[in-house]
């Protein structure tokens, strides 16, 4: 088959060299033919060799590289790149144990898959689509990972309406790729929760958060604790089980808060150390008074473009330094951001600044980042973007 071609301004590859998996709209000289958005094209440089071939996309990413080899892109490329991301997960243990069947099976550059994001919750794959390369793609996809996972998948649930480019005009439904509409139980560690793929934030649940829901268990035990941003409530039930004396959930959304109580009752049923509050976080948390000594804060992503960034570390700012002001004596600060373009060093002196403005003293146990089946392409460090500190404050 052959692809549409883009050639590179001299001395451009260079990126691509270190493979890394983006080609910038900048960096183009000209193209052969007229690709359209989720076309896919071959690349070359100024002075006609090969270097990659990927996804076509308008935007300042104008190709995101699915092989720096000569290749066809075709069923047999996703059943192989599929099988050795499902491998991985098998070597890591998340693969057909008694304890747990959800963890993220694709994850886009760390995969060698850019633009494509797989979890899976039981029996249940959740596709979604970050390019309109890998939107067209679906049905494909969908084929390679029945090839790959076999008979114990029975759903794969495409849902891509929040996540492709608005400019692209495309008729991007939600809906069912293979089987039909079940309530899957999911299981994470031995605990059991609901998971609204359909309606739900991302693909239903955070997956990235499973080793330090794990770490709060810990830390649980005679604690008072305070969950904000708690979406469905993972880290709520971790600190149920690792025996806190009182665990209050709070987010805005009233939908989060129905589904963390429902999720608490699934295995906590008539516990009545668990309370949850549809409310405001920032309003919360200025009137909440000093009755937590173990507060997890785990914010939607504050900054999605380097534009907001500013506003974004005065956010974390502001947020760090209530619960500082707050947080009983020998408390434990579970902090968190999961925006991409927050560096590690941003997030810390945001946390840093914070602290130093409630004259706190303020140590680091833990420093935390995404979990393994969330992999990050060493050629590609933009996909470092989970960013955790466990904090003892005096």
């Amino acid at each position: 088959m052959s692809y549409h071609k883009i050639y590179l301004k001299p001395k451009k590859e260079e990126s691509l060299l270190r493979f890394h998996p983006w080609v910038f709209s900048g960096a183009i000289q000209r193209m052969e033919g007229k690709p359209e958005e989720g076309d896919i094209v071959e690349v070359y440089s100024a002075d006609g060799r090969f270097l990659a071939v990927g996804h076509y996309q308008i935007g300042s990413i104008s190709v995101r590289v699915l092989s720096f080899k000569p290749c066809e892109i075709d069923h047999a490329f996703w059943v192989e790149r599929i099988r050795i991301a499902y491998q991985l997960r098998q070597i890591l243990g998340l693969v057909d144990t008694p304890t747990n069947n959800t963890f993220r099976l694709v994850h886009g550059e760390g995969d060698n898959l850019p633009g494509l994001v797989i979890d899976m919750y039981a029996h249940t794959a959740v596709v979604q689509a970050h390019s309109v390369g890998m939107h067209r793609s679906r049905q494909e996809i969908g084929l390679a990972l029945q090839e790959v996972i076999g008979e114990k998948l029975q759903n794969i649930y495409y849902k891509s309406e929040t996540t492709l480019p608005y400019k692209a005009g495309l008729d991007n439904e939600s809906g069912y790729l293979y089987g039909h509409d079940v309530e899957d139980i999911a299981m994470e560690n031995g605990l059991r929760f609901y998971v609204d793929w359909q309606k739900g934030q991302k693909t239903g649940f955070f997956v990235d958060q499973r080793e330090n829901r794990s770490l709060l268990e810990r830390y649980s035990k005679g604690r008072s604790v305070l969950n904000m941003f708690c979406y469905t409530g993972g880290f709520s039930f971790y600190a149920m089980r690792g025996g806190a004396k009182l665990v209050h959930s709070v987010d805005s959304s009233a939908k989060a808060i129905m589904l963390t109580n429902k999720n608490v009752e699934l295995n906590f049923p008539g516990d009545a150390r668990h309370e949850a509050f549809a409310e405001d976080a920032f309003k919360y948390l200025e009137r909440m008074g000093e009755n937590y000594d173990l507060i997890i804060l785990d914010p939607p992503a504050f900054a999605k473009h380097k534009e907001v960034l500013r506003n974004a570390l005065q956010g974390y700012r502001k947020l760090n330094a209530i619960a500082f002001e707050k947080i009983r004596p020998g408390g434990i600060l579970f902090t968190f951001s999961c925006s991409q373009v927050v560096s590690k060093e941003n997030f810390r002196l945001a946390v840093f600044s914070a602290a130093a403005q409630s004259k706190r003293k303020v140590r680091i146990l833990h420093q935390l980042t995404q979990p393994a089946d969330h992999p990050v392409n060493i050629y590609h460090p933009e996909g470092e973007y989970l960013k955790g500190l466990v904090l003892y404050v005096e």
